[in-house]
């Protein structure tokens, strides 16, 4: 091993003495959490407008467009309301976009929490996590907390394998100049994410749906005929704007992240291997 004062020379060497599922643990992480946050007031009012009809339950009223729901949100709560709900998000992104190539039974763990964050997204009023979970607990069960859960693990197995299916093919498919530069990244992560979305949007509607009080759907099978007769095909895609425009920053920060600490990475341990060597021929 290299002597410290000849490592501190050369950073990246330094890198590839941290395990690389440690620091693409961290890396993916961290992406996660910022990309939620920058976008959770995008986040917030899509799910306006998927739940906007069941919130509505006993009136005579379709969903809110894009511009109603944000206006109904500065109205209502001020600045703050934009993230409102964004704390279990964070809390339930972290380990999930840390390990969701991975990892099945961490997203059944962290998912009473995406149910948690809707709930208090879509509700009025001020409370908290914990009043929220408690209300639900008592008046509706723990089965309560893990609402549209089938839709949601049918849609996310596709929608991960399309989206980085697709971001690795278009990197192969730029010329090599091109390959590490982070814009190419940003620009294949775009691309990907808007196209798998399109694919899996409307099981994201389904699972929203079915986690609201008082929801009229027990399974897939009740929810995507009814949301159709009452909205029709339209109602599936229901935020899908404000969803493919918070995808922008949201995946492509993650996934250029997580790209550029894999280069980052290999250039390191292409960096420890050559200091390495040449200790060794002037020991030799």
């Amino acid at each position: 091993m290299p002597p410290v004062a000849q490592l501190l020379k050369h950073p990246l060497a330094l890198l590839a003495l941290v395990p690389s599922s440690v620091a693409l643990f961290a890396a993916g992480a961290g992406a996660g959490a910022v990309a939620k946050t920058v976008t959770a007031p995008l986040d917030r009012v899509k799910l306006l407008m998927q739940t906007h009809s069941v919130r509505m339950a006993g009136e005579s009223t379709k969903g809110i467009g894009f511009v109603q729901a944000m206006a109904e949100i500065g109205k209502e709560e001020g600045i703050k309301g934009y993230w409102k709900g964004n704390l279990p998000q964070v809390i339930r992104i972290i380990p999930y976009s840390a390990v969701q190539l991975f990892s099945y039974e961490v997203y059944k763990v962290t998912y009473p929490l995406d149910v948690l964050r809707l709930r208090l997204a879509v509700q009025s009023g001020h409370s908290t996590m914990s009043q929220v979970a408690l209300n639900m607990l008592r008046e509706e069960g723990l089965a309560s907390f893990y609402g549209g859960l089938g839709p949601s693990l049918i849609g996310i197995a596709p929608y991960i394998a399309v989206n980085f299916c697709v971001f690795d093919l278009m990197k192969k498919s730029v010329p090599e100049k091109y390959k590490s530069r982070p814009e190419t990244s940003l620009a294949t992560a775009l691309l990907s994410a808007t196209f798998a979305t399109l694919m899996c949007y409307p099981l994201d509607t389904v699972r929203r749906q079915m986690q609201m009080k008082g929801t009229p759907y027990n399974t897939i099978f009740d929810a995507i005929p009814g949301i159709v007769e009452r909205d029709g095909l339209v109602g599936l895609y229901r935020g899908f704007v404000p969803n493919a425009l918070k995808n922008l920053p949201n995946s492509s920060i993650k996934l250029t992240a997580f790209d550029t600490m894999k280069i980052l990475i290999s250039t390191g341990q292409k960096e420890l291997e050559k200091i390495m060597q040449e200790n060794q021929e002037k020991t030799s």
